[in-house]
């Protein structure tokens, strides 16, 4: 579809590199409905840095939402199957639309489901546009660290061990609230960023798109002393080719001292010979967030500026969640905001 915009795309992008990202927004939403936003309370993901097509967003609507969990909050629910049993935290946002999209996010190591939810702010963003958040929380008893253990052979195929639990939370959800089938996204951070990546490698049917900060590639290692050496850089993950391919927006400091930058590259690398991204068009773009730190985008569009790939990288960021809150652990502040951005990504795509 393109922008159909009725003000020059210069404008745009100068806002936009000006820093101004909420003048660029309105400037969009003006150009796109021909006057400002009459939903209160509601506003449009940033284009921070690139010129990509408008994502559909979802509407909310006044239509109460006939489910048990109070409105806004989170509660915790227990999925048990034949894998075993996964606790995980649901967030319903107070008014949804009739069908909403879902996300699932995946935290790090020693990380809880509300320090992601806190240093993510991605309720704060469920509630501004009508999505559902979950959470899944790995146990001590699993991993000492709380770390989802994408390092082992066990855990990164389809129908087993911990891909196999996230995917029936995934389902048990879709079955019990209102989601668009269509619009459901995973996404993670560290350890969470390399189950994440699992997650659209061996279940491209169920996730429309996926987000990966600071994480590593489907198959990276397959021992302990394998998970340290892909950590460095030193793999290359499994080859994405006879595979559907799954979206991916990577995020990744490059002073990150835990996860090497690389790993990002490497991600990306699995899918090159995909068919899907033989026909893209690569873009690339910098700017500056409004916390003063640089970053650069690499994009594959298509011909109709819808984006299928994209990596951010951070100047002088660390293993932290680019434009996170002081309140949750392992985030930065200062640098873009990758939970926006995320999500304008994400809300692109349907299954």
């Amino acid at each position: 579809m393109g922008f159909p915009l009725k003000t020059s795309m210069s404008e745009i992008l100068a806002l936009t590199k000006a820093g101004d990202l909420g003048g660029a927004t309105a400037l969009i939403r003006r150009s796109l409905t021909g006057e400002g936003d009459r939903e209160t309370g509601r506003r449009e993901p940033e284009f921070a840095g690139l010129a990509l097509a408008q994502p559909d967003m979802p509407r909310r609507t006044a239509k109460p939402r006939a489910q048990p969990a109070s409105p806004g909050s989170m509660e915790k629910y227990s999925f048990k199957s034949e894998h075993g049993t996964l606790d995980y935290w649901l967030y319903v946002p107070s008014t949804l639309p009739v069908s909403a999209p879902l996300i699932i996010m995946l935290h790090g190591c020693t990380q809880s489901a509300a320090d992601f939810a806190a240093g993510t702010q991605m309720n704060v963003l469920a509630e501004e546009l009508g999505l559902i958040v979950a959470y899944p929380e790995q146990s001590r008893a699993a991993n000492a660290q709380k770390c989802w253990n994408w390092f082992r052979s066990g855990d990164q195929n389809k129908g087993s061990g911990e891909p196999a639990l996230i995917a029936g939370i995934t389902r048990a959800i879709m079955a019990g609230h209102p989601v668009d089938h269509g619009r459901i996204y995973v996404a993670g951070l560290s350890a969470g960023g390399a189950a994440a990546s699992i997650m659209a490698y061996c279940y491209p049917e169920l996730y429309a798109a996926a987000g990966i900060h600071s994480g590593l590639a489907c198959g990276s290692a397959s021992s302990m002393p394998g998970a340290f050496s892909a950590m460095q850089g030193k793999s290359t993950g499994k080859s994405g080719q006879n595979r559907d391919y799954v979206p991916i927006i990577t995020f990744h400091g490059n002073r990150d001292s835990t996860v090497h930058p690389a790993n990002s590259d490497q991600i990306h690398a699995i899918w090159a010979t995909s068919p899907e991204i033989s026909a893209l068009r690569r873009v690339e773009g910098e700017g500056v967030s409004p916390g003063g730190k640089s970053y650069r985008t690499t994009a594959l569009v298509d011909a109709e500026n819808r984006s299928f790939a994209e990596h951010w990288e951070i100047e002088g960021a660390g293993h932290a969640w680019s434009g996170g809150s002081v309140t949750g652990s392992y985030t930065d502040n200062s640098g873009p905001d990758a939970s926006r951005e995320m999500i304008r990504f994400f809300l692109q795509h349907r299954r």
